[in-house]
C-alpha cells in the first residue's frame, strides 16, 4: 500500500499502490541514459575520427576493437534506458486496493505493460476474505508484505513492490484493514 489511504464514509477504503514511478528508478533510468549516449558517442567519434564527446578525447580509440565495444555497449545500454523509461511512462505495478463495504466487494487493480491484459485485476466479496496476513522476511533480502488471504487459499498481495515499509506502518496498515474487513490479522 503506499502513499495514501482513502475512506469515504466509512463504507469504501481505497488504498493507491506505488508502481515503478519511484525515485530509485528514474535516478537508475538516468544514470544508464548518460552512460549509454557516453559510450554510443565514444564508439561513434573512433568511427569517425572526430571528437563527439564534450570532455576527453575518443578520436586516439582504435575503432575495432575498443570503438565496436563502446558502440556496442552504448546502443546496449541505450536499449536498456528505453526499457527503464517506458516502465516508468506506463507506471507499471502501480495501481490500487479497493475494500467496498457497500457493495461488499474487494478488488486489487494494478498495471501491466500494453496489450489486451494492460491492467491485471483480482476481486472477490468481502465474505470470501478469511484474514489479512502479514509476511516479515529480514536478512539480505527483507520481505514485508500483507496478503488478503481468501477462503479458497488464494494469497493476493497487497503492498508495492521494491523497498519494504518499515514494520510499524506495516502493522498500522494490516491492522486496519483487518478492522475494517471484520477478520482476523495473521502473521504478527
Amino acid at each position: 500500500m503506499a502513499a495514501s489511504t482513502n475512506q469515504l464514509e466509512n463504507l469504501v477504503l481505497r488504498q493507491s499502490v506505488l508502481g515503478s514511478r519511484r525515485l530509485s528508478n528514474y535516478l537508475v533510468a538516468g544514470a544508464v541514459s548518460i552512460g549509454g549516449i557516453g559510450f554510443f558517442l565514444a564508439g561513434l567519434s573512433s568511427y569517425l575520427n572526430m571528437d563527439l564527446l564534450p570532455i576527453g578525447d575518443a578520436t586516439n580509440l582504435i575503432f575495432i576493437p575498443q570503438g565496436v565495444a563502446m558502440g556496442f555497449y552504448g546502443v546496449a545500454a541505450l536499449l536498456l534506458s528505453l526499457y527503464l523509461w517506458l516502465t516508468i511512462y506506463w507506471d507499471i505495478g502501480g495501481g490500487y486496493n479497493e475494500f467496498n463495504q457497500e457493495t461488499g466487494m474487494v478488488r486489487v487493480v494494478r498495471s501491466g505493460f500494453p496489450g489486451k491484459n494492460r491492467e491485471v485485476e483480482f476481486s472477490c466479496r468481502t465474505e470470501d476474505v478469511q484474514s489479512i496476513r502479514v509476511d516479515i522476511k529480514e536478512g539480505l533480502n527483507p520481505r514485508r508484505v500483507l496478503y488478503v488471504r481468501t477462503k479458497d487459499r488464494r494469497e493476493v498481495p497487497l503492498t508495492r513492490v521494491g523497498q519494504p515499509i518499515s514494520l510499524s506502518e506495516l502493522e498500522n496498515q494490516g491492522a486496519e484493514l483487518a478492522r475494517f474487513l471484520g477478520v482476523p490479522l495473521e502473521g504478527l
